[in-house]
């Protein structure tokens, strides 16, 4: 019997396979985590930064550019460069950057956001390009044995 499982799985993977999830997803996890480091208490925040609107814009903005990757993956380049500066923004202006965590998020995010290619086939991992090799190398021994064969007979 398949459960709700069975069927929500393969739907999920599905639409991660059609846009750059784990770039978005690390783009809007930097996002929110500089905006839980603005929310700290006083003990634990270096400096608070411009003290206003642009503290708290930029992590919005990058949460707001890794959610839009998710769900508009065709203007991805668009939404990476933003959130790329965006991030790099964040340094001055929120707590270093989240204490470089959501700033090292939104970069790395981005970075995989930009070098996302939706046409691209799916990698092969090395188990299985060693299987074909072993697979593809036995099957043209006895062809060369043959091979062989046919030309010492001629």
């Amino acid at each position: 019997m398949r459960g709700p499982r069975g069927k929500f799985r393969p739907a999920f993977r599905r639409w991660r396979a059609g846009r750059p999830f784990w770039g978005g997803l690390l783009l809007a996890l930097g996002g929110a985590e500089i905006l839980l480091t603005l929310k700290a208490s006083l003990d634990v925040i270096l400096h608070v930064g411009m003290q206003g609107l642009a503290g708290y814009l930029l992590p919005v903005v990058m949460l707001l550019c890794g959610l839009l990757i998710l769900f508009s993956p065709s203007q991805r380049l668009f939404y990476s460069v933003i959130g790329v500066l965006v991030s790099l923004g964040s340094w001055l202006t929120s707590n270093l950057g989240g204490f470089f965590v959501g700033l090292l998020l939104g970069v790395v995010g981005s970075c995989l956001t930009f070098g996302w290619l939706p046409d691209q086939e799916p990698r092969v991992s090395r188990r299985r390009r060693r299987k074909e090799a072993r697979a593809a190398k036995a099957g043209a021994r006895p062809l060369e044995r043959e091979a062989g064969r046919t030309a010492s007979v001629t």
